[in-house]
């Protein structure tokens, strides 16, 4: 049975043989070219030191500056007004500016109470 097996393997595989052929060997191919080496190098010293051609956004070349309206003196005082207004994209930024809470109580009564809860040694 087991040599059954081996025949029927060997005669499926000698048909699937049949249809496979390589290539042909033609040997190594000649070139003649008409430039020296000289040329040959100089031109890939020029290839090396271009811009690579093959990389993305390489036709469009170097970005041209685009020149402002506005001057610096004036960006800059944008810029620190927009700093100082918060984050506008906080959760709370429609709601305006956060009121500054004031107690009615003056710092020398919250400091006796601090005392007389035993949080006076923390430094308050």
């Amino acid at each position: 049975m087991k040599t059954t097996k081996l025949l029927l393997a060997a005669a499926v595989l000698s048909v699937f043989a049949v249809g496979a052929s390589a290539e042909e060997y033609q040997g190594v191919l000649q070139f003649q070219s008409t430039a020296s080496r000289a040329a040959v190098r100089a031109d890939a010293v020029v290839a090396a030191h271009s811009a690579d051609q093959y990389a993305e956004g390489a036709s469009a070349g170097v970005p041209v500056a685009i020149a402002s309206a506005t001057d610096r003196a004036t960006v800059r005082t944008q810029a620190v007004a927009a700093a100082r207004a918060g984050d506008l994209y906080a959760e709370a930024a429609s709601a305006g500016t956060v009121p500054r809470l004031s107690s009615t109580l003056d710092r020398a009564t919250v400091r006796a109470q601090a005392v007389a809860h035993g949080i006076g040694a923390l430094g308050l």
